[in-house]
């Protein structure tokens, strides 16, 4: 006999995280996709290798962990728990880098610090993080917002709270960067919302909560930067990634699960920035955006700490404006975070 899942709106919010976290824990042992939602087998876990997911909380705890003890599930699964957090935190970022080099964290002042993985203890899948004010010397209410692996080359592509872009070379907050770097005058431009690294010759793809983006060639941005599109009222930008219409396509978060990715064919660039944005995703709240290739992984968390990791060409491309395909099923949670690895 068969049973299907009973509706558990009604229950006592309580009681409803309750069984959820049970529900989540008997995937979590058995190691596979929610069984209520498909019989499909995992694809076969990756062999060992020097990268490790770094998840970050926006209370500042920080843990990493080995990429291949993630294992492979379907698009459309629930995913494990990660990261564990009190009530009052949520996962705030997630990135994929190598045990031998070192972690770039960005703070919403726009201020610069770097993190040798190897200070950074190796933790389990499921386990807490550890405090990052007691290493980096965060001044007052300063939050760590942002990670990103190092690079030698390249550029650091910035987005504030007000759509301001800035790009400074990556040797700006290379091995010789001193700790606490500005990299912008937050009280100006305001608040780093998010980062991204680009090649030199990308374009620049920036998103808002409303789901509306803008792109256009990094190499139209003035030096000293500059506002990256108009914002209508009550919008915000909340992503910024390299895109390259030959190369790749976007993929696009909303909170509810849903996502997709946005061929850059299907999304005509601007000449210039500062202007109006287009529609790129219809969603109630867009979370994140990643430039993603064939070969691409995609690593998603959850605000109840949640961790999906999928093939991303399990998720249809799209030139046009879309609604998107389910990534992740929320039971009571919302996406929080996503990360690519190739």
């Amino acid at each position: 006999m068969t049973l299907e899942r009973p509706d558990l709106s009604q229950l006592d919010p309580a009681v409803r995280a309750y069984v959820e976290w049970l529900e989540a824990e008997v995937v979590r042992l058995c190691g596979r996709e929610d069984p209520l939602m498909s019989s499909e087998p995992l694809a076969p876990d990756e062999p060992p290798t020097p990268f490790n997911v770094v998840t970050l909380s926006a209370a500042g705890l920080i843990k990493r962990t080995p990429r291949h003890l993630y294992g492979r599930q379907r698009r459309g699964g629930m995913g494990i728990f990660d990261l564990e957090l009190s009530a009052d935190d949520v996962p705030a970022c997630l990135a994929v880098v190598d045990e031998s080099a070192s972690l770039v964290l960005l703070t919403h002042q726009a201020r610069a610090f770097r993190l040798p993985m190897s200070q950074l203890p190796e933790a389990p899948v499921h386990s807490k993080g550890q405090a990052l004010s007691e290493r980096l010397g965060l001044e007052g209410s300063e939050r760590v917002i942002w990670a990103l692996p190092e690079k030698s080359k390249g550029y650091l592509a910035l987005l504030s709270e007000t759509g301001y872009v800035r790009l400074l070379p990556a040797h700006v907050v290379g091995e010789k960067m001193t700790p606490g770097t500005a990299l912008y005058k937050a009280g100006d431009f305001g608040a780093l919302v998010a980062a991204c690294w680009t090649g030199g010759n990308d374009d620049l793809f920036i998103a808002t909560r409303q789901g509306i983006a803008m792109r256009f060639a990094e190499r139209a941005l003035p030096l000293p930067g500059g506002l990256s599109l108009r914002l209508e009222k009550g919008d915000v930008p909340v992503a910024i990634t390299a895109a390259n219409a030959e190369r790749n396509g976007v993929f696009l978060l909303g909170a509810d699960g849903r996502g997709t990715i946005r061929l850059m064919a299907g999304f005509a660039a601007n000449k210039s920035p500062g202007g109006g944005g287009k529609l790129a995703l219809k969603t109630d709240r867009l979370v994140s955006a990643a430039s993603v290739g064939p070969d691409a992984d995609l690593f998603i968390i959850s605000r109840l700490g949640k961790l999906i990791r999928f093939r991303a060409d399990e998720v249809p491309p799209k030139e046009g404006v879309v609604q998107g395909v389910n990534c992740m099923a929320l039971r009571g949670d919302e996406t929080a975070a996503v990360a690519v690895t190739q």
